[in-house]
């Protein structure tokens, strides 16, 4: 006889109770945060024993507020993003449960801190194009290629990987799908300095990397489809984030508005008025979006959520520029870092108009999801593919 899954007075009961064994302010940051994942109260949706309850997702939020009321240690989330919301959803989907229980926990406590190996010199916005190669070699899998763009590859203890294994079939029918151990022989990771003068990303260079079956996710040649997986939940956690009334960008600029009159002409106040009203609706339209995920897996509406984010915060820090003047012209610092996080509200004007740049880049260009949107959301008619039914081998290179 199954056990209903835990409410909203459940959770909170549990919580309570997690924290009177637990004393956030006499135990350690790493025990802390293991026994919360042990105790099914890291992500209340996933299932029991992998750091949750069978919960709906929805209560996610209540639980995380009663733990920061209470002062418990953070994962720090905004360095691990791209393990909470990339690696950990395709692992869950499509893992073995010997992976699920090994790559989890670590994730989740930020003890193991993940990257993405999809983006390459010639295939990005058609990712499908990509050319690292796997070659089975009994139980295991040698890999040769290149990966760019490539976030926290620098701090990185995994990776996501997906490979070309099969040349001889459709660029999308002949992709695997794994886990690749960044610390392993044959793997170079290289700082690639951006307009802000940090090096954030970086390229990967994969020479004879050996990689054991065993971390392979999902069938041989069903890499595509584990992606889309992971490209969807991608785009969700890029533009579809919680956040309060003027959070991010828009809170920063309307500060400014607010702290500076001196700055204030009727024309950037008839355009803060207007990037105000859009950013409001992308919020409530990505908590809607976020109370539809508690039904169901992220679909291409988490495009519409990603290319908004994008628009409004390059939009947002053009006006901010443009309401400090010569002001705005000024750039803090060049010095070349290699940072574990993005923060945009902490920053300089400069570095959050030049950063923003690349938000209509990473994760999806805006290009490719504006026909996302239209194929998929609106039904529309795709858009003419010759390259369909080729062979990737002998696709124009």
């Amino acid at each position: 006889m199954s056990t209903a899954p835990p409410g909203a007075e459940e959770l909170e009961r549990r919580v309570a109770a997690f924290l009177a064994a637990h004393d956030p302010a006499a135990t350690e940051r790493l025990e802390f945060l293991r026994a919360r994942f042990d105790a099914g109260l890291a992500w209340v949706h996933y299932p029991e024993g992998l750091g949750g309850l069978g919960a709906p997702v929805a209560l996610q939020h209540g639980v995380d507020v009663a733990f920061q009321r209470a002062g418990a240690p953070s994962n720090h989330p905004e360095a691990i993003g791209i393990g909470l919301g990339m690696a950990a959803p395709t692992i869950l989907a499509f893992g073995t449960e010997e992976q699920k229980r090994r790559f989890l926990r670590p994730l989740w406590t930020g003890e193991e801190v993940w990257c993405q190996l999809f983006s390459e010199p010639g295939a990005g916005s058609d990712l499908a194009a990509l050319g690292t190669r796997a070659v089975r070699d009994g139980d295991s899998w040698t890999v040769n290629g290149q990966k760019v763009w490539t976030s926290m590859a620098h701090e990185a203890r995994w990776a996501i990987l997906v490979t070309r294994t099969d040349p001889d079939v459709p660029k999308h029918r002949g992709m695997t799908y794994f886990i690749c151990d960044m610390h392993a022989p044959g793997v170079e990771v290289r700082p690639l300095r951006q307009i802000t003068g940090e090096a954030e990303f970086n390229e990967v260079f994969l020479t004879d990397v050996v990689i054991p079956d065993e971390h392979r996710l999902g069938e041989v040649g069903e890499g595509w489809r584990v992606a889309t997986t992971t490209l969807m939940n991608e785009r969700v956690a890029i533009g579809g984030r919680a956040a309060p009334r003027e959070g991010g960008m828009i809170g920063v600029v309307a500060g400014l508005w607010r702290d500076r009159p001196e700055l204030r002409t009727t024309g950037a106040h008839e355009e803060l008025l207007k990037l105000w009203v859009e950013a409001e609706a992308a919020r409530l339209t990505g908590e809607r979006l976020r109370q539809q995920l508690a039904a169901g897996s992220p679909g291409p509406e988490g495009s519409a959520a990603k290319l908004a984010f994008a628009r409004l915060n390059q939009e947002i820090s053009g006006l901010e520029l443009e309401l400090l003047g010569s002001e705005g012209l000024r750039y803090d610092d060049w010095t070349m870092r290699r940072p574990t996080e993005v923060d945009f509200t902490r920053r300089s004007p400069g570095y959050r108009y030049l950063r923003a740049k690349g938000n209509s880049i990473e994760g999806g260009t805006s290009e490719i999801l504006r026909n996302i949107i239209a194929e998929r959301v609106l039904g529309l008619p795709g858009e003419i593919r010759v390259d369909k039914d080729v062979p990737w081998k002998d696709l124009p290179k």
